[in-house]
């Protein structure tokens, strides 16, 4: 049975162009009910639709801002920001290093949603001096609303509509949250192969660790702080959909990136394990990053420190939900 998140299917949106493309509602309904999921078939059932049954986009764009903002509270009840400075603020430190502290960066967030990490960065100045912040998301309304935020805080930070690849700046570290997971098949391998095809110089992306305990803390969460059913369905879903610690590093085995997990599932405890990142750097980053981290180096482990013979978990072809076509593309995921 193929795992769908609702929310990819009711927002398509072409890479290429940016354009909203129109979703008619029978259509996500009988892919719902194809996939076994009669309950998501429900929801979408009660979604407004004209009368040529495409979805309203107005009715969609505000379910998925309000579905987001419920997230952001998530986010800060589960201190994502800080969690991910724990580890890009040393990334930083070995980029300032091996560049003799000169000139200026700059992190893209793709799929950023209602940007929440990057106004976060913004207003704490966590990275330092010199790092511009910049937003990508495929979705124009969260974009919209997450530069509208961004202007009220009056952050130094921006947010651009489009796709995360195809920026005139250059990136040099991609981040994300909650976004692999999205990714099927050999979709995820060519997201991780776009960026080291890029002049960046890194990348750090956290997304649900694929625990057993996974979708029981994710239903616990979204049922107690996801209003929308929607809300609800997907998270649990999100987490069913997570990539085993295996499947990330072979998909990030590309040409020119060194692959590291951060606390993978043999270091954790699973009762306290939500997010975990994986990252990719340029081989003569590693060392620097290495000594930034200190102690905490030791939770940094590649594919030659894996356990052997573990099962590939969901995320490998033939696995669970694996070719699933989804919404979520190189500049957006949700």
């Amino acid at each position: 049975m193929h795992l769908l998140e609702i929310s990819d299917l009711i927002t398509v949106t072409d890479p290429r162009t940016g354009e909203r493309l129109p979703v008619r509602r029978d259509d996500v309904i009988r892919r719902l009910r194809e996939s076994g999921d009669r309950r998501a078939a429900r929801i979408v059932a009660r979604l407004p639709a004209g009368p040529d049954d495409v979805l309203d986009p107005l009715a969609v764009d505000r379910l998925m801002i309000g579905v987001h903002t419920e997230m952001q509270r998530l986010s800060e009840e589960l201190r994502v920001d800080e969690r991910l400075v724990h580890v890009i603020g040393p990334l930083f430190e070995a980029i300032r290093e091996i560049a003799g502290r000169r000139g200026r960066f700059r992190l893209v967030d793709i799929g950023c949603g209602l940007g929440y990490l990057i106004r976060r960065l913004a207003a704490t100045g966590a990275l330092g001096p010199g790092v511009e912040l910049i937003g990508v998301d495929l979705d124009a309304a969260l974009v919209a609303e997450a530069d509208r935020l961004a202007r009220a805080e009056g952050l130094d930070c921006r947010f651009v509509h489009g796709n995360a690849f195809d920026l005139p700046e250059v990136a040099t570290v991609y981040v994300s949250t909650g976004v692999l997971h999205h990714f099927r098949g050999p979709a995820l391998g060519e997201f991780f192969e776009a960026q080291a095809d890029s002049p960046a110089l890194a990348f750090c992306h956290f997304d649900i660790a694929a625990t057993g305990l996974a979708p029981v803390g994710a239903w616990m969460f979204h049922r107690a702080r996801m209003r929308h059913p929607l809300g609800r369905h997907d998270g649990v879903v999100s987490a069913r959909r997570a990539h085993s610690d295996e499947t990330l590093l072979r998909a990030a085995s590309v040409p020119g990136i060194r692959p590291l997990l951060y606390e993978p599932r043999s270091l954790a405890n699973p009762f306290c394990t939500t997010l975990r990142p994986i990252l990719g750097v340029r081989p003569e980053l590693e060392e620097p990053l290495r000594r930034a981290l200190g102690r905490d180096s030791r939770r940094l482990v590649g594919a030659e420190r894996l356990s052997p013979g573990r099962p590939a978990g969901p995320g490998l072809p033939g696995a669970a939900g694996t070719g699933a076509s989804t919404g979520a593309s190189l500049g957006s995921a949700r």
